[in-house]
């Protein structure tokens, strides 16, 4: 049957949407060296509507790799730098009186963005790092009782430091479950450091990307259709039983006190169809499940002490379910 044509210009859509978002990855690469993981894993993100831990050492360029990306898809960002002393207004905004007509009006905080760069979350009291939780689940902010919608798209990219952790307060595992996808951000290769260093000799400036030649490859209006092409990518039955195969099966690991939540299973299934429409396929495989779930389930999972004092990780656990859970042919 031929298409209608309505469903062959959403086909049309869709395959354009696809192939800007694929110049992403060279985009920002004029500005970011050697992280194309850490781009995909925010492109995915953002087709699932989630937020993104991004976890790594100073200096691996996390702050630079966000604003690359929003200058990129031509959207608006803001950053917070989290401190023991932020307050919640600070982010959400506030009620502010003015004199000129005796009335209180509202003044939007920076989480009023499309890319909020949340850096070293982990350095704020749990009072301030709740004021995103609305936020992040709701798109929306309540001031003094009125809610308060954010613009769309809205994305959460909180940074966190791996190795530092005096005067830190962890992310609660309510806050943590908020977020689609922890991605690990590592250090560059010693090729990817010399390109880093050149560049920098070259006069390159982190803070002008104009002058690095990034400039905006897609838009809001690709990533609405871009969603739309993913929200029709096929899932199988068998693939749905393999993703709650693999999240049961964290809940039972002897290296675990907490496994992994059915809010982690919509999200690895969830991240797993996005990735197979960028990769060009309307329907999902095991391969697409397997690729997601160290960056959709990291987060989602506790180990015992003992398995930590072992030198067992959360990556090891996962792994080592994926070898066990028998793979749908």
């Amino acid at each position: 049957m031929a298409p209608t044509t309505d469903s062959a210009g959403n086909t049309e859509d869709a395959a354009a949407a696809r192939a800007s978002l694929e110049t992403l990855r060279t985009e920002i690469a004029k500005a970011v060296v050697g992280q194309d993981p850490a781009v995909t894993g925010l492109v995915v993100a953002l087709l699932c509507r989630g937020h993104v831990l991004l976890e790594g050492v100073p200096g691996v360029a996390k702050t630079l790799l966000v604003r690359a990306l929003a200058s990129a898809l031509e959207l608006d960002t803001k950053r917070v730098q989290f401190t023991p002393d932020l307050m919640p207004s600070d982010v959400t905004g506030s009620l502010v009186y003015d004199t000129r007509t005796a009335e209180f009006s509202f003044q939007p905080g920076p989480v009023f963005t499309n890319l909020l760069l949340a850096d070293e979350i982990n350095r704020t009291p749990p009072k301030t790092q709740s004021s995103l939780l609305e936020a992040m689940e709701e798109r929306q902010v309540t001031v003094d009782g009125t809610p308060r919608p954010l613009p769309e798209p809205f994305l959460v990219a909180a940074t966190q430091n791996p190795v530092e952790y005096e005067g830190t307060y962890p992310l609660p595992e309510a806050q943590l479950d908020r977020f689609l996808l922890k991605l690990t951000i590592p250090l560059p290769s010693r090729e990817d450091e010399i390109d880093v260093l050149t560049r920098h000799a070259s006069g390159f400036d982190p803070r002008d990307l104009r002058a690095a030649g990034v400039r905006p490859v897609a838009g809001p209006a690709d990533l609405e259709a871009a969603r739309a092409a993913v929200a029709e990518t096929t899932v199988s039955a068998e693939i749905t039983a393999y993703v709650v195969d693999i999240c049961r099966a964290t809940r039972q690991s002897p290296s675990l006190t907490l496994g992994v939540s059915p809010r982690g299973a919509t999200a690895l299934l969830a991240a797993a169809r996005a990735w197979a429409w960028l990769t060009g396929r309307d329907y999902v495989t095991p391969d697409d499940v397997k690729a997601l779930a160290l960056p959709a389930l990291r987060h989602r999972i506790q180990l015992r002490p003992e398995a930590e004092m072992e030198g067992v990780t959360a990556d090891s656990v996962i792994n080592s379910v994926l070898a066990q859970v028998a793979v749908p042919r």
